[in-house]
């Protein structure tokens, strides 16, 4: 009798021992390249650093552009949006204003070209460091909306920091997006990203109180409903989405951006379910897809099967500090050998540790979400080795 021998790899945890862990065999996902039918969904991709510039902390951003959009064709494979330029793509966290205007021309144009959806985050974070007007930040919304509409793309409205740091009130807020949806040309979605994704926006809509904060944010979008396509909602409480959905005009779609919860929350309760925008997609874009592509055939219990391994992996991604998931992504990347390298942007390679990672390549790997189990386990293992960690 033949003994079939099982690749493994001992992987570290975080009291110094090792556990051995059997190489999963790849899985041969289907393409999907057309939109799904039930649900409207977008991946919100990352940048791929150039690996001979100096991308350290406080640098201009330099990107591998090759590699950046050959992940963004990845993601149009499996029937995904792309929401460009958010904060998966480091904004505010190493990518600087003159990289993300070119990120957003070169992918408008590709997702133009592949016939792909495709929205694009305007924010006001080209303006100068430090206090700003009410007046200054409404004029550089305006900026960047102008920008990411001439470019061909939808416009995501995202969170400003300038703006938290000098509205003193709600009525400060609402002076400030009132003004910038007057003058959209065409539905945006708006972002309400909570602190555990940046601290800087902590009582965003003039409130701590999320409650007060949320009526705030509703009011204005039944005020505007005709220029809100949708809201995205990074709060990671399922709850408070349900209930926000529940509260939505007609036709005013909720993009979840709960990297927890996504699973219950796409599937919905019978009555309103939520679409989707999520940084988690681009890790799990080949299963995210077959999920979506049962949910479209009316089978939930498929549904539930081939997105119920990605919960995992998704909640350890973006575990505390939440605001350093992109390194997991990154790093998942380049486990399944959509880049060369894991170099990121202002260094932001060193911001998880490699227990972490090893975690991360040990939940893909039970997902079956690694095309290359042989590739991948070699690239955790040089990680690990400059570590000192052996494997």
């Amino acid at each position: 009798m033949s003994v079939t021998s099982v690749a493994t790899i001992r992987l570290p945890r975080a009291d110094g021992s090792l556990t051995e862990v059997a190489l999963e065999a790849p899985r041969a996902w289907a393409d999907h390249p057309q939109p799904y039918e039930t649900r409207v969904a977008f991946a919100a991709a990352h940048v791929v650093a150039d690996p001979y510039a100096e991308n350290v902390p406080g640098a201009p951003a330099a990107i591998d552009w090759d590699a950046t959009l050959a992940f963004r064709a990845h993601l149009f494979r499996y029937g995904l949006g792309v929401a460009e330029a958010m904060d998966t793509a480091q904004r505010n966290m190493g990518l600087d204003w003159a990289a993300t205007q070119e990120l957003i021309s070169r992918s408008a144009a590709q997702a133009r070209a592949a016939g792909a959806r495709i929205a694009s985050g305007a924010g006001t974070d080209h303006l100068p460091v430090g206090p700003a007007s009410l007046a200054e930040v409404t004029a550089g919304y305006l900026e960047q909306v102008a920008f990411v509409e001439g470019a061909g793309s939808q416009v995501i409205v995202m969170a400003s920091r300038h703006l938290a740091a000098a509205a003193t009130t709600a009525e400060d807020y609402r002076s400030v997006y009132d003004a910038v949806l007057s003058q959209v040309s065409q539905p945006v979605v708006l972002h309400w990203l909570g602190e555990a994704f940046d601290p800087q926006l902590a009582g965003y809509w003039g409130s701590a109180d999320v409650a007060t904060a949320t009526d705030t944010f509703v009011q204005l979008v039944h005020d505007h409903a005709t220029k809100v396509d949708g809201v995205k909602v990074s709060l990671l409480s399922a709850a408070h989405e349900t209930d926000l959905r529940r509260r939505l005009p007609a036709g005013v779609r909720l993009y979840t951006g709960d990297d927890f919860n996504y699973p219950e929350l796409i599937e919905g309760d019978g009555e309103h379910h939520s679409d989707a925008l999520l940084g988690a997609f681009a890790a799990i874009a080949p299963a995210a897809s077959a999920a979506l592509t049962a949910l479209d055939r009316g089978d939930v219990a498929g549904y539930r099967t081939e997105m119920g391994p990605t919960l995992e992996l998704s909640r350890h991604i973006f575990c505390a500090p939440t605001f350093y998931y992109k390194t997991g992504i990154a790093f998942l990347a380049w486990l399944s050998g959509h880049q060369d390298g894991f170099g990121m942007v202002g260094g932001l390679q060193a911001a998880r540790s490699p227990v972490h990672l090893a975690r991360v390549f040990e939940l893909a790997n039970t997902a079956r979400l690694l095309p290359d189990p042989e590739l991948a386990r070699h690239r955790l293992g040089l990680v690990l080795a400059a570590a000192g960690i052996p494997t």
